[in-house]
């Protein structure tokens, strides 16, 4: 074991890859932009620099920890060279915030705060330059860039896509696509890690709350609102609710009070996933045709696949995802219910902001009309939640609405990596034993590996599994397959790392004790339903039988 001082304390390190780990590992938050123990090491801000005990100020990120050594992380020079840091930063920001969306949440407000800064001695002069609106899924507004790196990083480093990169040089630098075009014409996904990554309001999500309210408004409109998996444990956290907690009886006690008219679970339409590709994957796997086959419920993993790798597009499962599925059945019974003579609006409650651009993809109609009218992310959820007064934490728990408000245990774990796959596992054993269960949940299908393999035995057959999650990894995983390097049966892909918990459109920040307790939260909410396989949810039996029969190919696949 190593030691070296912090502040006259002797601090016990180890393996830490930087002096800054080791800093926080003694309680002391050093303030950063550009750091995040995921990526590469940028050392841009220079805010998280100490003194040693010469008086040599360096930054902490990007220094070795070495045993003996004495470091200071509050010294008036130190003060003084952040407060400068953050007051240039400020000089050529745009300084707006009362109306800007990451308001109170601002990483270079808190900042600003934090360490007293509360004069601007030095002129903006930083020439304007529009906001790119032109992405279904996130707004780019370079005026408030702080040039940190981390979108640039995330994309590239987790995402693997360089959407985004540092251009010119000296005060005119930006961060921007190549050849300044605007976002809609680049290959990005719209998975949404860039505005996960921003510490500042320079990325955001596209808001569309304000057409939703104006439906909640309309008499005319029949509001329908759907809940996906990962929302639930994610939505108290700006409220004071445990991270991680299920939430999803408070969360449709507060839709109600705000006005939507029925409130159902995305998790059915998961649980109608998961039987429909357990089918597909059968079928495919019995004539051996277009393995492996591909998951098909994120929507950025869809379009990656689509630009960087065509010809395994035909491998990509014809299920819609759960949220279309759901949104084609309310659509069909609107059309059906002669009764009601209102216009049904489904609304998507989602984790993602790649889910906005899904829902406007031209095989996500059906008989013409749109299955999704909008999607919502977690956080424009909370900011409606937060403008209507309420306060979710003293909510009561209310239950979600029937039919569709009855989902299994296996439609519930969709909102992690390596869930889809347990689900269809589960599906294809059909076994609900409790030791069964946990014999699937051992065979690696679970954690939060960015690459995990599993191997089960169907019917005598040897079945290879492959699970997962950031696109950088998928990349690598697909040029193995391509080259015959590896074979699989069936491969799970999210594009987020993680899975949906660590969704674009989730609260952040996402720390690890974020994505510990949501991961957690999602495998809770499975222990604790009735149901644990898809096939024993009887309001899917009924939707079977009822409003899907010899309709199930046309509201619940896509054609390939």
């Amino acid at each position: 074991m190593k030691y070296l001082t912090v502040n006259n304390r002797k601090i016990a390190f180890d393996n830490e890859k930087n002096l800054l780990s080791v800093i926080r590992k003694a309680g002391i938050n050093l303030p950063t932009f550009c750091y995040h123990s995921e990526l590469s090491t940028y050392g841009a801000c220079r805010l998280c620099v100490v003194e040693d005990d010469r008086g040599r100020v360096f930054a902490s990120c990007s220094e070795v920890p070495r045993d003996g050594m004495v470091i200071y992380t509050n010294t008036p020079k130190l003060q003084h060279h952040r407060k400068m840091i953050l007051e240039l930063l400020l000089a050529s920001h745009c300084r707006e915030c009362t109306t800007c969306h990451t308001n109170g949440e601002c990483q270079l407000q808190k900042l600003a705060q934090q360490l007293g800064v509360s004069y601007i001695r030095f002129q903006n002069t930083k020439e304007q330059v529009p906001i790119d609106e032109s992405s279904d899924c996130i707004v780019i507004d370079a005026n408030k860039c702080i040039l940190c790196g981390d979108c640039v990083r995330t994309c590239d480093e987790i995402q693997g896509m360089g959407i985004l990169n540092f251009a010119y040089r000296g005060s005119n630098m930006r961060v921007m696509p190549a050849f300044n075009r605007k976002m809609a014409e680049t290959a990005c996904v719209g998975c949404g890690q860039c505005r996960v990554a921003c510490p500042t309001g320079a990325i955001t999500i596209k808001q569309n709350f304000r057409q939703v309210w104006e439906a909640l408004a309309d008499p005319n409109i029949r509001v329908v609102a759907q809940v996906a998996p990962a929302v639930r444990v994610a939505i108290g956290d700006k409220f004071g609710i445990p991270k991680g907690k299920n939430s999803i009886g408070r969360l449709a006690a507060a839709l109600r009070r705000i006005g939507f008219d029925e409130i159902y679970d995305t998790n059915f339409g998961a649980d109608l996933t998961v039987i429909e590709e357990s089918k597909e994957f059968v079928e495919r796997l019995t004539k051996g045709e277009k393995l492996p086959l591909f998951t098909s419920c994120c929507p950025a993993w869809v379009k990656f696949c689509e630009e960087k790798h065509p010809d395994l597009v035909t491998h990509i499962s014809t299920c819609r995802s759960p949220q279309q599925m759901f949104g084609a059945i309310i659509k069909e019974e609107a059309r059906e219910k002669k009764e009601d003579t209102r216009r049904t609006m489904v609304i998507s409650i989602m984790p993602c902001t790649a889910k906005k651009a899904e829902i406007l993809r031209p095989e996500h109609f059906t008989d013409g009309e749109q299955n999704i009218d909008y999607v919502l992310t977690t956080a424009e959820v909370t900011r409606m939640i937060k403008e209507a007064g309420i306060d979710l934490a003293e909510m009561p728990s209310e239950a979600l609405d029937m039919p569709f408000g009855l989902a299994s245990g296996a439609g519930a774990i969709f909102g992690v990596t390596g869930g889809v796959t347990e689900a269809v596992i589960r599906n294809l054993v059909g076994s609900n034993r409790m030791e069964d269960l946990e014999a699937i949940s051992f065979t690696g299908v679970r954690g939060l590996h960015g690459m995990k393999e599993a191997t089960i035995d169907y019917q005598g057959r040897k079945v290879r599994i492959a699970i997962v999650n950031g696109l950088r990894n998928a990349d690598i995983l697909l040029k193995k397959i391509e080259s015959g390097e590896v074979q699989y049966d069936f491969v799970e892909v999210m594009a987020c790392k993680r899975g949906c918990i660590s969704g674009g459109g989730q609260p952040v920040p996402i720390g690890p004790r974020t994505k510990k307790a949501r991961f957690e939260g999602m495998y809770n909410i499975d222990r604790a339903a009735q149901m644990k396989l898809s096939s024993e949810n009887p309001i899917v039996q009924t939707a079977y039988a009822g409003i899907l029969k010899g309709k199930e190919h046309k509201l619940l696949h896509n054609e390939k």
